[in-house]
């Protein structure tokens, strides 16, 4: 879709003999480089936790990512969709929500951050089952308004999707409706 668009994928690599951890200057490397070809990075993208390794970014990996983003000017773009397929419990996932916030201004009032979660990954194991959502941060209005443009356009929800998505959010607890 990035090509389809006319734009260019830049990546950036994580450590993987240190848990698949982002290495501190990786992030500047990668876009000193793109920055060389003539690209102009317009957004990061992190997948937290990741797959299928199940490797979790550390708070101050998050934190390093969202002070890129603030000093760059970029968008950031968290997938945080397997953040129920952790395999270390001493690892345990947090969202770039919660970190940014943690860290105060000025990133909690600057960063752009679009969020997601979806219930075919991960929650149910089932990638047919369509269901998701994201949640944007502090994104341009004109960007907003395109987005609700788009969404206003479908017509015929995913029933299916949508009840799993109710339980994803609000699971059965015991004792309660039963």
């Amino acid at each position: 879709m990035i090509r389809a668009y006319g734009g260019e994928m830049v990546n950036f690599h994580l450590e993987e003999s240190k848990g698949w951890s982002l290495e501190n200057g990786e992030l500047e490397r990668a876009y000193k480089e793109a920055k060389s070809k003539g690209i102009n990075p317009k957004a990061i993208t992190i997948i937290n936790p990741g797959n299928p390794t199940g490797s979790v970014l550390s708070k101050q990996n998050i934190q390093d990512v969202i002070k890129f983003a603030y000093e760059h000017n970029l968008a950031l773009l968290a997938d945080e969709v397997y953040q129920d397929n952790i395999y270390n419990p001493a690892k345990p996932f947090i969202s770039c929500k919660k970190v940014m916030f943690e860290m105060g201004s000025p990133y909690k009032e600057n960063v752009e951050l679009i969020s997601f979660h979806s219930v075919s990954k991960g929650v149910t194991g089932d990638c047919g089952l369509r269901g998701g959502y994201f949640e944007f941060l502090n994104i341009d209005p004109f960007a907003a308004e395109m987005l609700l443009k788009l969404k206003s356009t479908s017509l015929t929800p995913n029933s299916i999707g949508m009840l799993n998505m109710g339980l994803m959010v609000n699971p059965p607890r015991a004792g309660i409706n039963s």
